[in-house]
């Protein structure tokens, strides 16, 4: 990857290093994220994947992203479909968040889910969902980058605590 052009007066900082993706992932474990399910596809090809790399990005339009590695198996089923939904998951919810973290679970066989007006599943009990329209996507490093746009909003699912990742582990925030 070719270093990004500095403005005047910074030069030099182009030949520092980059730091190594163990010590990134390190450093970075230590900032709070919540965790969420991600969920595209229809019928047979309907699957979900846990992320924390979940964020709003503007309320007019309403945008949401999410991040997923270049070689996530819900990559392809994001792109095909143009939609997903964000299940933002309950302190309860941990070992759903760790089902949908392995790589032979992305399935939604036996999960109670109901369909979105996307038509993209989204996962019941969960304290709130967004289903997304998909408008942008980009490759950033060895992820990709999908914006969407929010045509659902739900938070009646039953309150509670939300789940987040932190060092590694999932937890909760009282």
């Amino acid at each position: 990857m070719a270093p990004i052009p500095l403005p005047s007066g910074t030069q030099g900082l182009n030949e520092v290093a980059p730091v190594a993706p163990d010590e990134l992932r390190s450093v970075c474990g230590n900032f709070v994220t919540g965790v969420a399910v991600i969920t595209s596809g229809r019928g047979e090809e309907a699957a979900g994947t846990t992320v924390n790399s979940f964020t709003s990005v503007s309320l007019e339009p309403p945008l949401v992203l999410f991040c997923l590695h270049a070689k996530s198996r819900l990559r392809p089923v994001v792109q095909k479909y143009r939609a997903y939904a964000v299940n933002i998951l309950s302190s309860q919810q941990e070992m759903l968040a760790w089902t949908f973290a392995c790589k032979d679970t992305a399935g939604l066989d036996g999960v109670p889910h109901r369909s979105s007006v996307t038509g993209v599943p989204v996962l019941d009990g969960t304290l709130a969902s967004l289903s997304c329209r998909l408008v942008n996507s980009f490759e950033s490093g060895d992820h990709t980058v999908f914006v969407g746009e929010v045509v659902e909003a739900d938070q009646s699912g039953p309150r509670g605590n939300a789940l987040v990742f932190f060092r590694g582990k999932m937890g909760s925030v009282t």
